[in-house]
């Protein structure tokens, strides 16, 4: 992925930055409510993101389901987890699923 062209193509579609840096190898680009996260070499292939804990501004809200509680209903639900996080902890945690085409899901809590 080349981050600086992805961002021109973004912000040809009306995208602004809105956090990250090139210099971090990220950019998140904002269009009204509109979220694109552009990840330079840190995950393999597209995925998709989801952020409990955040509205579509980084800001905090309350209440939210936690990643361990989205966690225990997927694998109780028989949905294989790719990367698991401790179900014992609190705080910031991700983790990993594939749809059933095999589309990456990356639901990652920063509260």
């Amino acid at each position: 992925m080349n981050l600086q062209a992805s961002r021109e193509f973004y912000e040809h579609l009306g995208f602004e930055v809105f956090a990250g840096a090139i210099e971090k190898h990220y950019l998140i680009l904002k269009n009204d409510n509109a979220l694109i996260g552009l990840f330079e070499g840190m995950f393999e292939g597209n995925l998709l993101t989801f952020n409990p804990g955040w509205d579509e501004n980084a800001r905090n809200i309350y209440p939210f389901d936690d990643v361990r509680a989205i966690q225990h209903h997927l694998k109780s639900g028989g949905i294989p987890i790719t990367k698991e996080t401790d179900g014992q902890t609190s705080g910031p945690a991700s983790i990993v699923v594939s749809d059933s085409d095999g589309n990456v899901k990356l639901i990652d809590q920063h509260v």
